[in-house]
Order: C-alpha cells, then sequence, then structure tokens
C-alpha cells in the first residue's frame, strides 16, 4: 500500500499520481488534501508519515509546491526517510543507497512526465542491502 498527500499546490500533480498508480495496479491510499483550497502541508506530511512509519502504507509519496517543506515535515516522524527527488537518479539512489521510504516531489518544480518517471524509479528500486549503506543509514535512525 502506498500513502500519497499533498498541499493545495501539489494537488495536481497527486492526482495525476494516483491515476498513474492505478494504470500499474498499485494500491494506494489518499491522505489529503482534496481539493486546491489553500492548506497547511505539514497536516498531510504527518498523516502519510505515520502511516508508513506504524506499516500502514509500505511508502509514500509527498508532493507540494517545492517538495521541501512537506519532506521536511516528513521527515519529523521518527523512523521516516523521506527523499526530495527531481529527477529518477536521485529516485533510484534514495532507494539505494538511503532506503528512503517516502518520496517527495515539488509540483512547481518537476514537470508530469518526469513525476511519472521518478515515482516508477522510487517504487520499482530496493535498497541495495550493502553494509555501507545499511550502517549509514542504521546512523541516520541514531
Amino acid at each position: 500500500m502506498i500513502g500519497i498527500g499533498s498541499d493545495h499546490g501539489g494537488f495536481g500533480l497527486k492526482e495525476a499520481v494516483i491515476r498513474h498508480l492505478e494504470e500499474r495496479g498499485l494500491a494506494y491510499k489518499d491522505y489529503g488534501c482534496y481539493d486546491r483550497t489553500s492548506c497547511d502541508y505539514p497536516v498531510y506530511a504527518k498523516a502519510v508519515a505515520h502511516a508508513v512509519a506504524d506499516g500502514t502504507c509500505d511508502r509514500g509519496i509527498l508532493i507540494c509546491t517545492t517538495g521541501i517543506g512537506i519532506s521536511i515535515a516528513a521527515n519529523k516522524v521518527p523512523g521516516i526517510r523521506c527523499g526530495l527527488c527531481t529527477d529518477v537518479t536521485c529516485a533510484k539512489l534514495t532507494r539505494l543507497h538511503n532506503n528512503a521510504n517516502i518520496l517527495a516531489m515539488g509540483a512547481g518544480v518537476i514537470g508530469e512526465n518526469v513525476a511519472m518517471d521518478v515515482v516508477d524509479a522510487f517504487l520499482d528500486t530496493p535498497f541495495s542491502g550493502e553494509e555501507k549503506h545499511a550502517r549509514r543509514v542504521a546512523a541516520i535512525e541514531g
């Protein structure tokens, strides 16, 4: 299960990502927002982050205008490693090296076609499990 959330600035891209997930036959839960009315991104970041942290969702996708604020808010939740990605290379490496469990994107920064490639790279790339990366992820967790 993939948890997905956005603020009003990421709503349009979130809807496109949901269609993409449906086309891939992937289960998801939409944690909001549900329209373009101005809202506060930490609410949705925390909802998705808590769902990933407690195991309700395997991974998460968060979207705001830049991806910055929503990723900062998600990373405040223990156990979350949210990577802000603008291209496929970042998405692959945040999974391979950091075992990121949430992807953040900025709707005002990334185009829809690239965003779908980023989503696919994030969802399809496993953590490498290499000792050096596992050690570093453990150090992040503290």
